[in-house]
């Protein structure tokens, strides 16, 4: 059961959130940032698990840096806009996005996500990889324009994300590092179209949330455990092999249309290196993927003779049919409009 001042941060952390998205000045959008990380400090603490603990911890540390170089950025914008040049400008808006990118988690300002995900459950973990990205992403919207910063942003996002997430064995590190993927998609989709971001970031958290209520139900953290626990139920099994290949972005299932999209629009506009790089790396985090879905299909385990019934909540059921069956509806969709 949720507790009453659980349920008063999460109005909160929403109603920063929504300052900083309908906010028109730089000061009110920092507000809400704080209003926002100052809400969920204590839904990340727990007190039954030390891990979570110091991960709160660093996860103020690290996002108080971010506001700090933010506000630093918005003082000399803002007091020096008049007695200074446009390079001075310009490196304030680099800091700016700097710190914005810090907030979000996007490489090679990752440094602090991986650790703080690994000490949280999985409530928190799923607030981390899609709530906590709406405000960044919105104020990251006011200065997409500095084409050749983000670039190297998406490059160097996509090429860590592939590379580090391939040994894990933490089910949490791979969602981690895989949203460090995902982030690089977003951001390219960002620089030309506000509408694809949406739609990008709408598929994403519908697809993470089948796949962290799946492993929430099972109390799954690690590789070994979800060998173990997937064999209980064969409609758990498949489905959870689908939404891994959505979140990968296989042309069936509906985590390819925003991909599809995004690859139109970059290639429309020229950006054909940052296109090559993401599909390229992207193979990679769905090698790794295909590795974990492949090794819960192929390795013998004991299985039970008679099938444990678990049985599926409608939003469950919902969620999945939208993930899996999304992308005929909007083919269909996207043709008739």
């Amino acid at each position: 059961m949720l507790k009453f001042y659980k349920l008063v941060f999460i109005i909160s952390m929403i109603s920063g959130t929504l300052i900083t998205i309908s906010s028109y000045s730089w000061m009110s959008m920092w507000m809400g940032l704080e209003i926002n990380l100052l809400s969920i400090i204590p839904l990340l603490s727990s007190d039954k698990n030390s891990y979570s603990n110091e991960s709160t911890l660093k996860y103020f540390i690290t996002q108080t840096l971010a506001s700090s170089i933010l506000m630093f950025s918005i003082i000399t914008t803002l007091n020096l806009n008049e007695f200074i040049n446009n390079d001075f400008n310009y490196y304030s808006m680099l800091i700016m996005n700097s710190s914005i990118l810090t907030k979000m988690g996007a490489a090679p300002f990752h440094f602090w996500f991986p650790e703080i995900m690994e000490g949280l459950n999985w409530m928190n973990c799923f607030i981390m990889l899609t709530w906590q990205k709406i405000a960044p992403f919105v104020i990251l919207m006011m200065n997409s324009k500095m084409t050749l910063f983000l670039s190297l942003i998406i490059i160097s996002s996509s090429m860590i994300s592939g590379i580090l997430g391939i040994n894990q064995i933490s089910l949490r590190k791979i969602l981690t590092y895989s949203s460090i993927n995902h982030i690089a998609w977003m951001i390219s989709s960002l620089m030309n179209s506000q509408s694809i971001w949406l739609f990008y970031f709408m598929v994403y958290s519908i697809i993470t949330i089948n796949i962290i209520y799946m492993l929430k139900t099972l109390n799954i953290y690690y590789l070994k455990q979800l060998f173990n626990s997937m064999n209980s139920n064969k409609m758990f099994k498949m489905l959870f092999i689908m939404n891994f290949l959505s979140l990968g972005g296989l042309p069936p299932f509906l985590g390819f249309f925003p991909k599809w999209l995004t690859i139109m629009n970059l290639t429309q506009n020229n950006f054909y290196l940052i296109s090559v790089i993401l599909i390229t790396f992207t193979l990679i985090t769905l090698f790794f993927y295909l590795r974990l879905t492949f090794s819960t299909l192929t390795l013998s385990f004991n299985e039970t003779p008679m099938m444990t019934s678990n049985k599926f909540s409608f939003s469950f059921i919902m969620f999945n049919f939208i993930s899996l069956m999304g992308m005929i509806f909007s083919t269909f969709l996207f043709n008739f409009f």
